[in-house]
């Protein structure tokens, strides 16, 4: 539905409420809604939601915790999201404390704000708990990215039942649990599905690398002596969090050092997504081999706020963590290489309690092992080598390309909902049956 067509439907709502007060009442005042984005991609959600909000009206105040692109939406941030980006089982328990005093924090202030609506963007185990205190006291609860109950642990569906009203899903196949447990929940799609560059996709490769480079003075620096001289360019991504980076990133380094000897016309670049992670990716470069150091370029660029798209778009092919990343590399049709370590008791626990064969999302929306995925003790660097060196042989490209294609046009045809439209039409479907029981 259009931004138009979605603002016709949200006052023919309004209008319906009639005289019913508690219906009526929010178009009457301005809508508070707190927010809470526990991650960059959560914050990509976040800005997302908002946008289409507040193309439907002017009043909105939103309070709650987001990054920048939440902000430049409106957000006021009690604190900054990275105080919530904790990974992993054992690495929560040790900000515990922390984690409590930042609840007790937004809870305070979603008060004083006295909001309307929450709307908790991923981060379940954080943001439910949030929502668990606020529902009762008649705060319309939204969880957007539902939590992983159709992979491990269906038994929280009673939790996340007395923390919402309504639970987002971004894929189709999240929505049979909700439906066997009779809780309101709509497949609204991944925003990436609708806020990818379609040119970024039409535009032939070699149109997109010059692109690339020449709107970016570190590219052009990196390439000058050599843009005729690549053989291949491979986007790495080794994730959004320092503790991603840290884990992730020297595994593959180790892979792209083996890499480079098979061909050292190979070029690498890491694309970040701010100043500090490209600080944070280079340190762990500069400790590596001058032959290593000089095939791959970190880069940074805040004149283009998708540029790690970009970067993606111009490649070959892409290495990346686990994550939204892959979707978006799915979305650009680039074939990829997934790698991804956790601390080893995390995954011995996850191990045990996961449902689902799979990390990447590729694999799980295909329901098959698309693209090949590195964990743990495989994501070693003979291993990563092999793999890359096994894509870059045309038929395994054009096989997983294809795949991927197949694979996207199956998600495109069944996630059809927007998500501010979804939450209006639940929450004036609750409430129309509080008013009027009978």
């Amino acid at each position: 539905m259009t931004d138009s067509a979605t603002s016709h439907h949200y006052t023919d709502l309004i209008h319906q409420a009639g005289t019913d007060s508690q219906v009526a009442n929010i178009n009457a005042m301005p809508l508070v809604i707190g927010i809470v984005a526990g991650e960059v991609s959560g914050d990509s959600l976040g800005a997302d939601f908002m946008r289409q909000m507040n193309n439907l009206r002017d009043d909105i105040v939103w309070v709650g915790v987001g990054g920048t692109k939440m902000q430049a939406q409106g957000l006021h941030s009690i604190f900054p999201l990275e105080r919530l980006a904790v990974m992993g089982l054992v690495e929560v328990m040790s900000q515990l404390p922390d984690l409590l005093k930042a609840r007790r924090e937004l809870l305070s202030a979603f008060k004083a704000a006295n909001i309307d609506w929450f709307v908790g963007i991923d981060a379940p185990d954080f943001n439910l708990r949030v929502s668990k205190k606020l529902k009762p006291q008649g705060v319309f609860c939204v969880q957007y990215v539902s939590p992983s109950i159709w992979a491990w642990r269906e038994s929280r569906i009673h939790n996340i039942k007395a923390a919402t009203n309504l639970v987002l899903c971004l894929f189709p196949f999240e929505l049979p649990v909700y439906e066997r447990h009779n809780h309101p929940a709509i497949c609204v799609g991944h925003p990436l599905l609708r806020t990818i560059d379609q040119v970024l996709i039409d535009t032939p490769i070699n149109q997109r690398r010059s692109e690339l480079v020449w709107d970016n003075d570190g590219l052009q620096q990196f390439f000058i002596e050599r843009f005729d001289d690549v053989s291949q360019l491979i986007c790495v991504m080794p994730g959004s969090r320092r503790g991603e980076i840290t884990a992730i990133l020297p595994l593959m380094l180790d892979g792209i050092q083996k890499l480079i000897l098979l061909d050292p016309k190979l070029c690498f670049i890491i694309p970040t997504v701010d100043q500090n992670h490209q600080y944070i990716v280079q340190e762990v470069i500069d400790q590596r081999s001058e032959q290593l150091r000089e095939a791959i370029v970190v880069v940074y660029d805040d004149t283009q706020p998708e540029f790690s798209q970009h970067a993606m778009a111009a490649s070959d092919i892409v290495m990346l963590a686990s994550g939204t990343a892959t979707l978006e590399a799915m979305l650009l049709e680039r074939p990829m290489v997934v790698v991804y370590q956790l601390n080893q008791l995390t995954y011995q626990i996850a191990k045990r309690l996961v449902k689902v064969p799979y990390v990447a999302l590729p694999n799980i929306l295909a329901n098959a092992p698309i693209v090949p995925e590195l964990i743990q003790e495989q994501a070693s660097g003979d291993n990563i080598c092999r793999t890359v060196m096994r894509l870059l042989q045309p038929r395994a490209y054009a096989e997983q390309l294809h795949d991927l294609l197949v694979t996207k046009q199956s998600l495109q045809q069944q996630s059809n909902h927007e998500p501010a439209n979804s939450v209006i039409e639940q929450w004036f479907i609750q409430n129309t049956n509080t008013v009027n029981p009978n």
